[in-house]
């Protein structure tokens, strides 16, 4: 594929760029995500009533989603709101990615908690309304999205200027 030209004929914008942007978020998504999988184990019963197979099933199962959330999150984002990405529109990508995570990410929650009875919060995870909503899982479609979104950003998002 060809770069990206102005009117001028000046190289703005190629694919490995694009490229880069996605490996460099993909590889933080899924290092955030497993680690956060692992993390907050204890805060789910599974953590009490499993035997440690099936917890590394389970971490292995919900990072894989995780995967794939956060991929179909930034693509939509990518095709919703910005084109350009990630040379341009990079915070309204970021914006309606994070969005669309945390609203998949209380549909799930809400499905597999309080329907499905898939998986149960402990005690010790903070619940928010209205749902109930488990806090960790919240925080988790926040803070590694926010993170893999700032490793990923290239400098000519930051400075109007590809990196020479």
């Amino acid at each position: 594929m060809r770069a990206l030209e102005t009117a001028t004929g000046k190289r703005l914008l190629g694919t490995p760029m694009i490229r880069r942007a996605i490996v460099r978020y993909a590889i933080v998504a899924a290092i955030g995500n497993l680690m956060w999988e692992v993390f907050q184990l204890p805060i789910f019963t599974l953590w009490q009533t499993a035997r440690p197979g099936y917890l590394a099933f389970a971490v292995l199962h919900c990072w894989v989603g995780d995967l794939l959330i956060a991929l179909f999150s930034l693509g939509f984002g990518i095709l919703v709101a910005g084109r350009s990405w990630p040379s341009r529109d990079y915070v309204p990508v970021a914006i309606v990615t994070l969005l669309l995570g945390l609203a998949y990410t209380v549909f799930s929650e809400w499905l597999n908690v309080e329907v499905r009875g898939s998986w149960g919060y402990a005690s010790a995870m903070p619940r928010v309304p209205p749902l109930g909503t488990g806090l960790s899982p919240l925080l988790q479609w926040v803070v590694v999205p926010l993170v893999a979104f700032t490793w990923a950003r290239p400098s000519i998002a930051l400075t109007g200027r590809p990196r020479p």
